[in-house]
Formats: structure tokens, sequence, C-alpha cells
């Protein structure tokens, strides 16, 4: 098959890397210093220690390069906030009938990419697999227990094509009937101790050793389950993530028992990297991915009615502090002024007083 992977790093890397490994021709659509770096050495994978290079890719910084190129696959690999822009330039390459796969964190992704590009069949998909990007064009693999998760937009498309390819690229892969259900349930994983750590500039195990943090989070993530089941949504097994025990026992576990729960899942799914959205910060971003992770959580709620008032402060102050508009240094280490922050968006909605949030 003939491969455009547009938005690659470290997610990118690794799926072209494999597709490559297995006998397709890949595109990768990059950065300049990604793009000089692949096609010089091509892409390098860490493994368990082991680095394997393949050098049957080729990078462009411009997509329109490639215009009159025939694609049987484009696969999308962005961050959200970047689809638009994207999608936009991929517009001339897509056909009406040409598989376009969706596959990134967060909710929205598959809904920008079908409004802009107005054609193609839009699949969605999930990765349960840490990866690190090294240097541009050699990432590393941090997690084995991980995979794909497939769904299509489009009711009766079917997907077994799509899992063979990942399958014999070395994926370990699943299909689902309903990729929103699919969506929300990663969106869960990923919420997981990303945004307070984010904004009070702490690694996720001091939140877990704070009892008032951790309270937080629990409530976050039932108010973010709260809004799955208006959307008549329920929680999906990832590969490697019994996402519906956990949610389980989030709603009736003891604390000690959730914090076991809570750090076994982070740690797994991050394989030891900081959470993304304080790489985001740290890196004086003005973007942020909160804004498809609790922001997505806020707008189906204001849609459905459902309080959430915990996640409403956490994407404001968040996108606040990556906007410039709230001092990072005025929550920097100060897990107080965050409790006083979620305390007053709690009173705003006369739900839930902050001393129930256990």
């Amino acid at each position: 098959m003939d491969i455009l992977i547009v938005g690659a790093g470290a997610i990118g890397s690794l799926i072209g890397h494999r597709l490559a490994r297995a006998g397709h021709q890949v595109i990768l659509v990059g950065r300049s210093s990604y793009v000089a770096a692949v096609n010089e050495r091509g892409i390098g994978l860490e493994e368990e220690g082991k680095v394997i290079w393949t050098k049957e890719v080729r990078a462009v910084d411009d997509i329109r390069s490639l215009e009159g190129t025939h694609f049987d696959l484009m696969i999308f690999t962005m961050k959200v906030y970047d689809t638009a822009v994207a999608a936009v330039q991929a517009r001339p390459l897509v056909t009406e009938e040409m598989p376009v796969l969706v596959l990134q964190n967060g909710v929205g992704g598959e809904e920008i990419a079908r409004s802009v590009l107005g054609k193609g069949v839009i699949l969605s998909g999930v990765v349960t697999l840490a990866v690190e990007v090294h240097e541009p064009g050699l990432v590393s693999l941090r997690t084995s227990r991980g995979g794909l998760g497939l769904a299509s937009t489009r009711r009766g498309y079917g997907m077994a094509w799509l899992a063979d390819v990942m399958e014999q690229a070395g994926f370990r892969t699943r299909i689902f009937p309903d990729y929103r259900a699919m969506k929300w349930s990663k969106l869960l994983l990923n919420m997981l101790s990303n945004a307070i750590p984010a904004i009070l500039d702490m690694p996720p195990q001091d939140v877990f050793a704070n009892p008032d943090l951790f309270a937080l989070e629990r409530r976050a993530l039932a108010e973010a389950m709260a809004v799955m089941r208006a959307l008549h949504l329920e929680p999906v097994e990832l590969i490697g993530y019994p996402v519906p025990l956990f949610t389980r026992a989030l709603t009736g576990a003891p604390r000690f028992m959730m914090y076991l729960v809570f750090r076994h899942m982070v740690g797994g799914s991050r394989g030891g990297k900081p959470p993304s959205l304080h790489l985001d910060l740290q890196r004086g971003q003005t973007n942020s991915e909160v804004e498809y992770l609790n922001g997505a959580v806020v707008r189906a709620a204001d849609r459905l009615n459902v309080p959430v008032p915990v996640n409403r402060a956490l994407y404001e102050l968040l996108m606040g502090i990556a906007r410039k508009q709230i001092p990072w240094e005025d929550y920097r280490q100060r897990p107080d002024k965050l409790w006083l922050a979620v305390r007053s968006g709690t009173k705003k909605v006369g739900k839930v007083a902050l001393m129930q949030i256990s």
C-alpha cells in the first residue's frame, strides 16, 4: 500500500517504521528537522534496548509537494488542535473513498477532519502504547502491553482490512463498533493525573500522595463518566487497559485501592514519561491538548446540562496558563491555590460542596 502519515512525531514515526518494515510505501509529513534526519538515515525504533533502523521511508515538510500522488491510506497523527490546518493542506490529495485514519488522543479530531475534508472515509484510532522521541527520526517504545483500537465513523464500513494491515506490521489491534465509546474510553486514561500535575508543576506521584489532589483526580474522572452516561456511551476495554473495571472501581472502591489503580494505569500508559499537558507547558506552547480532554468534557456537559465543575476549573486554568493569561507561577507547587479555584467553580454551579469530593 501507498501510505501517507501527516504530522509525524512519536506515534507517526512508530506507525511509519512498522508499516515500512512490513513492506508498505510510506511517506511522512513533518517539520524540517525531522524531514532532514529521516531522509538521511531513515527512522529508528528502540525496543528493549535495541535500535532498529529502516530507510525504506521518505519524508517531506510540505504536503503540497505531493500533489498528484495517489495514496491508498492517509493517517493523521498530529495533535487535535493542528487537525484543521493539516486537513486543509491534505484536502487536494483526498479522494471520495480514500480512508483517512485519525489516530489521536482526545475527542473531536474525527469531526474536525470530516468537516474540513468534506470527502474520504474518516476512520478513528487510539494508541495504548507509550512512545518517546529521543531526537528527530529516533523514537523509543516504552511499553509493550498496549496496541491499537480501530473504528469507523461510517456505519457499516468494514475495518478488518485495516486491522490486518496493522497486525501484519506488528501491532495488536481491536475493532470497536462505536468510535465514540472507544475515544471517550481513551480520554478517561489520558485525563489521569495530567491536568493537575501540569497546573501545579508537580510529578504525578506527588499528586497521588496528596489526599486533596487525589480527590480532585477522582472527581474529574467521575464527572467525565457522568457525561459519557448522558451521551449513552459505556466504557470499553482497550488493549492492555481494562477501562470498564477501572471505572467501576473508581465509583465504588476505597481510596487506598484507587490509589494503587491510578498509579498502575498512569505508570503503565506513560512508561515513565511526564504527563503530556505538563510537557506542553514546559515547552511554552500556547495550544494545549486539554482543549480536547477536559475541554471536551466541558463542551459536552454544557450541551447535556451535566455539572462538571472540576473539569471546568482544570480546563480554564490550564488554557489560561498556556495562553499566558494566568501566570503559571501563581499555581506552581501551590495545591492550595488550585483547591480554592475549584471550590469557587463548584460554588458557581451550586452542586457538590468541595468537602464532599472524596
